[in-house]
């Protein structure tokens, strides 16, 4: 058996880092063609001396991109652990990640024995709008083979993208229909999104997950929430577990749409010592209404802005494990080769002035560890192993007493389930395992796959015992043999979740997966007896 275990505690560390606060437009070395980034300093001058001569003169050939790289990231490493670099192969992608769209024919696919399986077409993207479906094959674009196995998927994807309105003859294998299907499809931009569902838990409370803070989140953010007060909802669920934050814009208006005009928002400060500070606008659409926060450990950054504000202006319940702990903000400098920077330029805090910003001053390697301490010391499942400091003690506007010094710590705690078992079976649903078990499952009969509507499937569909025995041969195919005898329901649930994805996009996903939750079940009873005492 593979040791998943150890690979998969490192993959929360690091995950929660991934997406720092971004603050501001993106900068560039034109912008610094004056001012005091002109004055000379004869170390710095020493420095790019020393790299000139090692590409004029060493013996040998040197790859100077690696010189630089290697250079830049040594200087950031003696910052602090979110000043990084990033490579030029990486920021293209990292930047598009961020945006809230790219263009493109709007599907998802995987590579099935050398062959471009369409897992689903994206919701209102344009392989969707000509009739494009899950199972499909794409074999061809504009004449050329795409199921040739030297092709990389990079180059696939490069041919299946393109500009804006551009069209792309696309010739498909259905199963079951004898000839090749032709699709024209014209580019068109297609949303990232970054609100994986909204919908009503129960008559009056609603959901909303946030998977990062990107470009257009605020607005995918307000059309989920508008739509949920005309469904009824009086209560919102905001669920910001396992979000590693983005751009410090898109929180701060999400957070305005529940505090009152003029309240204190966040505080900002920069090394000169200038502060920043924001407040609500009169703009909210949910100032009155109940409001329940889930954070966990992967909660970071912008996540935790929105946590911490709501908290300490007594708004609504936090619920779930102490964040992660970020409470620096960056900005990003592009270096004119595509690579950039991310810098730290100022510290935030939240309404009542505490940092959640963890210690680093011991190094980044322990920086990184974090999740691992908070695991071997019980903080994962008990609050009472939760140690603060007495004087980062704070006292909300209510009378709340809360803490700084790294992260926001929950008003409700609900412990993690850390056993190897459960641990593993979220590693199957997070990692692909169980997508593209399910995706076979689902080749056996597409036809009918297709034809259910959400409702048909939610009454219809049970995992049966068949399919677990099923699953368990894929994965010891993968080296992977268990059986998890304490956790069948939860597989099933989850084999479900993901047969779900794949029909019907990820808000059916998160709604399978809250059936057996025990924050969303601990929010529906605190939910329900507030009613009653109404």
């Amino acid at each position: 058996m593979k040791n998943y275990n150890k690979k998969y505690l490192p993959l929360l560390l690091g995950f929660a880092c991934a997406l720092g606060v971004l603050l501001g437009a993106a900068l560039d070395f034109s912008s610094y063609s004056s001012g005091p980034f002109l004055k000379t300093n004869k170390k710095k001058e020493k420095l790019a001396r020393l790299i000139d001569y090692i590409e004029y003169e060493y013996v040998d050939d040197v790859d100077m991109d690696s010189i630089v790289d290697v250079t830049v990231n040594g200087i950031l490493t003696d910052l602090d652990p979110h000043s990084v670099y990033i490579p030029k192969e990486e920021y293209a992608n990292l930047s598009a990640s961020m945006k809230g769209d790219f263009v493109g024919i709007g599907v998802s696919f995987r590579s099935i024995n050398d062959t471009i399986a369409v897992i689903q077409t994206l919701k209102g993207g344009p392989s969707e709008k000509v009739g494009i479906k899950g199972g499909d094959r794409i074999l061809y674009a504009n004449g050329e083979p795409l199921f040739d196995s030297n092709i990389h998927v990079d180059s696939i994807t490069s041919k299946l993208k393109g500009e804006e309105n551009t069209r792309v003859l696309l010739k498909v294998h259905r199963k079951g229909v004898p000839n090749l299907l032709e699709f024209d499809v014209k580019r068109g931009k297609v949303a990232l999104k970054s609100v994986d569902a909204a919908y009503m838990l129960t008559k009056e409370l609603g959901y909303i997950k946030i998977n990062r803070f990107a470009e257009s989140t605020y607005e995918e953010f307000k059309a989920g929430l508008l739509e949920l007060k005309k469904l009824g909802a009086s209560q919102i669920v905001l669920d910001l577990r396992d979000n590693p934050g983005g751009y410090l814009a898109e929180a701060t208006k999400i957070v305005d749409e529940f505090l009152p005009e003029d309240k204190l928002v966040l505080i900002t400060k920069n090394k000169k010592g200038a502060i920043e500070k924001t407040f609500a606008t009169k703009e909210g659409n949910f100032e009155k209404g109940e409001l329940y926060v889930l954070i966990n450990e992967n909660s970071a950054s912008a996540s935790e802005i929105i946590a911490g504000a709501l908290q300490d202006n007594d708004k609504g319940v936090i619920v779930g494990r102490r964040s992660y702990g970020k409470g620096l903000v960056q900005r990003e400098m592009a270096l004119g080769d595509g690579s950039a920077v991310r810098l730290t330029i100022a510290r935030y805090y939240t309404p009542t002035g505490r940092s959640i910003q963890r210690p680093y001053d011991h190094g980044s390697e322990e920086y990184f560890a974090d999740y691992l301490n908070r695991y071997r010391n019980g903080e994962l499942v008990s609050a009472d192993s939760i140690h603060v400091a007495d004087s980062l003690r704070y006292v909300t506007p209510g009378g709340k007493i809360v803490y700084g010094g790294g992260g926001i710590i929950p008003d409700i705690f609900i412990p993690k389930d850390t056993n190897f078992e459960k641990q593993s079976l979220n590693l199957m649903l997070r990692n692909g395992y169980m997508d593209s078990f399910i995706f076979e499952v689902l080749e056996q009969d597409r036809k009918y796959y297709n034809s259910l509507s959400f409702e048909d499937f939610m009454q219809r569909e049970v995992i049966t015992h068949a399919i677990v025995k099923e699953f368990r041969d894929f994965m010891r195919r993968e080296n992977f043999d268990m059986r998890f005898k304490n956790y069948q329901p939860t597989l099933k649930l989850y084999l479900k979740a993901a047969m779900a994805q794949q029909l019907f996009g990820s808000t059916a996903f998160e709604q399978i997966l809250n059936e057996e939750d025990p924050a969303i079940e601990k929010i529906i009873k605190l939910s329900a007896d507030r009613e009653f005492k109404n």
